[in-house]
Formats: structure tokens, C-alpha cells, sequence
């Protein structure tokens, strides 16, 4: 089990096999609040805390199976 204060702003969001969904803004209650920059539609998007599978490097990784809302990480990778 994770602490959900050592989530930081401009840490990286990954899915379960690594790839980018998004980084860090804010953790707001229950959820992370996931910047702008990585999203398609140009708006904050959230991922709740009980879909982090762990924290490691800098890194915060999600179960398999979490649910990832639409278009994100698709500006940071085009």
C-alpha cells in the first residue's frame, strides 16, 4: 500500500505496462488531478487513488484494469 502524500505534482502517470496517461497536478481528496497538457480535449481529467497499483522512481503506476478516461497522454506522445 501506497501513501497518497508522497504523490507529487509533475510526477509521471503510467498505466500497468508502463506507457504514459498523464502527469500530476494536484491530489484532490480520493482522486489525481491530472494536468491539461496530457489530454486530448485540453481539460483536467481524474483518476481515482484506488486505481494506483504502487509509486516507484518518480513514477506512479496503475492496476490493470483501471479505468483511464479518454485521450489522455495523447498530446505528449504526437
Amino acid at each position: 500500500m501506497f501513501e497518497k502524500i508522497r504523490i507529487k505534482e509533475h510526477m509521471e502517470v503510467a498505466d500497468c505496462n508502463g506507457q504514459h496517461v498523464g502527469t500530476v497536478d494536484d491530489v484532490k481528496d480520493d482522486a489525481i488531478k491530472l494536468t491539461k497538457s496530457d489530454s486530448a480535449d485540453s481539460m483536467h481529467h481524474m483518476i481515482s487513488l484506488d486505481d494506483v497499483e504502487k509509486i516507484d522512481d518518480n513514477r506512479v503506476y496503475l492496476k490493470q484494469g483501471a479505468r483511464i478516461p479518454e485521450g489522455l497522454g495523447n498530446k505528449a506522445s504526437v
